[in-house]
C-alpha cells in the first residue's frame, strides 16, 4: 500500500487540467507515442469541441522515485459548475488533490469552491501555476494570490506549462513525497467506495471504485449497501487508458468490477461495495443523493415517437447518473418526460447528446426550479410545474430554493454586477478584495433567477472576466404567482410560468406582445390574455380576417348592409365558440428566449 497514491486534479473552467493530464500520462509512458494526443481522458466529442471535461476519468500510471515502483492513480475532474457532484465524488476517492491555477487569469470562483471541497476531505494540496508560456501569464502576482488563499510559501508552488511540458516532471516527483499512502486494513472485510459508473452495452453497467478496507478478487460474490442487491464480480481489474482484468484489487488502490448488472438503478455512485459472506459493518460516509436543480418538460417533436423517447432516456440515464426523469403530460404538446438537471449546462449537454448519440430531437419547455407549497389544510408537497400548483384560494404560503452566489471579478466590473444582482433579487452577504483589483462577491439570491440568462449577461457585463459559483442553502417564504396564458379563453398549460408578484405585470404583458406577432389569424378574433388566479392583468387581440360581405351592394337602403353585417357577426360569433387556437412551435421557442 505505501507505493500507492491516490490523487485528482482540480481548477475552474479552462485552466489546464486535462492537458496536465496529457503531461503526466507522456512523462509516465502509460500511452504510447500513437495513442498520444490532446485532451486524451475527454473521450466524449462534446467534451472535445467545447473543450470542458463534463464526466471524472480514472486512469493508472507508474512512476519510478529513487529506484523503487510507485502506482499513481489519476481521476481528473470536471470544473464547471453543473459537474461538481463528479468532483465531490472524486474528491471521496483521493488523498491528494493538485490545484492547477492559470498564470494570466489567476484564482476564479470554482477554484475556491473545489479547493475548500479537498479541505472539508482533509486532501493534501499540491499548488502549480500553468500556461506560464504565456505573454499575458503574470506568476509572481497569481503565485502571492495562492499563497495568501493556501498559506503555503513560494517555493511549494509549481510553476508549469502543461501546453509545452515546461516544468511538469518534477510534480510526479512532489506527488510521491507530498501526498500520503492510502490508508486502510487489508485483513478488514470488504469495504469500497464507488465513485463513477459507466455503461457498455455488451457488459452491462461498469463500477468504477476504490477499496478502503480489505480485498475484491475475481469470483467473489458481493453486495451493494445502499440498495442490498447481491451479484458475482465475474470481472475486476486496473483502469489504463482501457480496462485491465486482474485477479484483484487490493487495498487502498482503485478498480472497476463488471457483474452483468443491467439496471443503472441499481449502481448509485457515492455506494459501499462489500462481501456477502465477510460484510462490513457500516457504509463508507459522505454519500449523498444527486438532487436535481433545475426542471424542463422534454417532449418528442413527434408525438408518435414518445415510446422511442422513453428508451432512449433509459439508455442515456446509464450514463449519466446526475440525470432523472419522469412521464408527464401538456394538453399543447401531447405525453413527455419532465426532467431533472443539474444546471442549465447540464440541460444544453444533455439535449445535444441525445440529438448525437441517440439521433432524437426533442422540444424543451421553459427550465424552471422546484418549490414547495403549504396549503391551508397544513399539507407540504413540492410542485416542479406551474400546472401542479393548487388554487391560490387553497395556498397558505410557498417556499423557493435559495442560493449562496459566488462572483469573483476584477473590481472595473463591481457597479454593474452589483446592479444585476439586485435586479435578481439578491441580497448583498459580503464582499472582500482578493488584491487591489479584484474582488469577490457574496450574495444569498433565488435559484429561479438565475436559472435565466444569468450567467450569460454576467459574462457580458464583465467582458467575460466574472467567474461564478453557487450552492443551494436552503428554502425561503416567497411571493409566487403562476400566470396562465389564456387563448380564446382557454388556458395554453404550456406556457404557464411561476413568477415573482413584482415581475408578474410586466413578464405577462411582453409574452402577450410577443405571441400576438407570432399566432397566425383566424376567421375570428383571437383574444390573448394574461391571468393571475382569476384576475387578467394583460391582453392582446389578434385581429380577425373578414371577407367584405356589403361588396354587392351597390345601392339601396342602409338596412340591407346592415343585416348582412348582422349576419356575418353571428357567425364569427358562432365560430369562435367552437373554434381552436393552434400554438405553432415558433411561438414556443420565441417564448423561451424572452430575456
Amino acid at each position: 500500500m505505501k507505493h500507492i497514491r491516490n490523487f485528482c486534479i482540480i481548477a475552474h473552467i479552462d485552466h489546464g487540467k486535462s492537458t496536465l493530464a496529457d503531461r503526466l500520462l507522456e512523462l509516465t509512458k502509460t500511452l504510447n507515442e500513437r495513442d498520444m494526443e490532446n485532451q486524451v481522458l475527454d473521450d466524449m466529442d462534446l467534451e472535445k469541441e467545447k473543450g470542458i471535461t463534463i464526466k471524472s476519468h480514472a486512469i493508472q500510471m507508474e512512476h519510478t522515485y529513487k529506484g523503487e515502483k510507485y502506482l499513481l492513480n489519476l481521476i481528473d475532474t470536471p470544473g464547471h459548475v453543473d459537474f461538481s457532484y463528479e468532483v465531490s465524488r472524486s474528491i471521496a476517492s483521493c488523498e491528494g488533490a493538485i490545484l492547477v491555477v492559470d498564470a494570466s487569469q489567476g484564482i476564479q470562483a470554482q477554484t475556491i469552491s473545489n479547493l475548500y471541497q479537498a479541505i472539508d476531505h482533509g486532501l493534501e494540496i499540491i499548488p502549480v501555476l500553468n500556461k506560464i508560456d504565456m505573454e499575458s501569464a503574470r506568476p509572481e502576482v497569481v503565485a502571492d494570490e495562492v499563497c495568501d488563499l493556501l498559506g503555503c510559501d513560494p517555493e511549494d508552488i509549481f510553476k508549469v506549462s502543461a501546453r509545452t511540458g515546461e516544468g511538469c516532471a518534477p510534480i510526479l516527483d512532489a506527488i510521491v513525497e507530498r501526498i500520503p499512502a492510502p490508508v486502510g486494513e487489508p485483513e478488514e472485510p470488504l469495504q469500497a467506495l464507488i465513485f463513477d459508473s459507466v455503461f457498455n452495452s455488451f457488459r452491462g453497467v461498469i463500477a468504477y471504485f476504490k477499496v478502503k478496507n480489505g480485498s475484491i478478487h475475481k469470483g467473489d460474490k458481493v453486495k451493494f449497501f445502499s440498495t442490498g442487491q447481491e451479484y458475482v464480480a465475474d470481472e475486476v481489474g486496473v483502469l489504463k487508458l482501457k480496462l485491465v482484468p486482474t485477479d484483484q484489487v487490493s487495498c487502498g488502490d482503485v478498480g472497476y468490477i463488471i457483474s452483468g448488472i443491467k439496471s443503472a438503478a441499481e449502481v448509485k455512485v457515492g455506494d459501499t461495495i462489500t462481501q456477502v459472506d465477510r460484510p462490513c459493518s457500516e457504509a463508507i460516509a459522505g454519500f449523498e443523493e444527486v438532487k436535481p436543480m433545475v426542471f424542463a418538460g422534454m417532449y418528442p417533436v413527434d408525438a408518435s415517437k414518445f415510446e422511442e423517447l422513453r428508451s432512449v432516456l433509459e439508455k442515456f440515464q446509464l450514463n449519466d447518473a446526475s440525470f432523472v426523469y419522469e412521464p408527464e403530460s401538456s394538453l399543447a404538446l401531447g405525453s413527455g418526460f419532465r426532467c431533472g438537471f443539474l444546471g442549465l449546462l447540464h440541460l444544453e449537454i444533455v439535449q445535444e447528446r441525445l440529438f448525437r448519440e441517440f439521433n432524437m430531437d426533442v422540444i424543451t419547455t421553459v427550465p424552471n426550479v422546484s418549490y414547495h407549497v403549504f396549503t391551508t389544510q397544513g399539507e407540504e408537497f413540492d410542485v416542479h410545474n406551474p400546472s401542479g400548483m393548487p388554487a391560490p384560494t387553497l395556498i397558505d404560503h410557498i417556499e423557493e430554493p435559495f442560493i449562496r452566489a459566488q462572483i469573483i471579478s476584477k473590481a472595473d466590473f463591481f457597479g454593474p454586477i452589483m446592479k444585476l444582482c439586485l435586479d435578481r433579487r439578491g441580497t448583498l452577504v459580503s464582499q472582500h478584495y482578493i488584491t487591489a483589483d479584484r474582488v469577490e462577491l457574496n450574495y444569498d439570491m433565488p435559484l429561479s433567477e438565475i436559472v435565466f440568462g444569468f450567467y450569460d449577461t454576467l459574462k457580458t457585463i464583465s467582458k467575460g472576466y466574472a467567474s461564478f459559483d453557487y450552492h443551494i442553502t436552503g428554502y425561503r417564504p416567497a411571493r409566487l404567482v403562476r400566470l396562465d396564458i389564456l387563448l380564446n379563453g382557454e388556458p395554453a398549460d404550456a406556457l404557464s410560468s411561476l413568477i415573482h408578484e413584482d415581475n408578474a405585470y410586466t413578464f405577462g404583458r411582453r409574452m402577450c406582445e410577443k405571441l400576438k406577432d407570432l399566432i397566425p389569424r383566424q376567421q375570428f378574433d383571437i383574444p390573448i390574455q394574461a391571468a393571475i388566479g382569476a384576475k387578467i392583468i394583460a391582453r392582446e387581440t389578434v385581429k380577425q380576417v373578414r371577407k367584405d360581405v356589403t361588396a354587392k351592394c351597390y345601392g339601396g337602403d342602409i338596412t340591407r348592409k346592415r343585416k348582412l353585417l348582422e349576419k356575418q357577426k353571428e357567425g364569427k360569433k358562432r365560430m369562435r365558440q367552437i373554434g381552436t387556437v393552434q400554438v405553432p412551435q415558433s411561438a414556443f421557442m420565441a417564448v423561451l428566449k424572452l430575456d
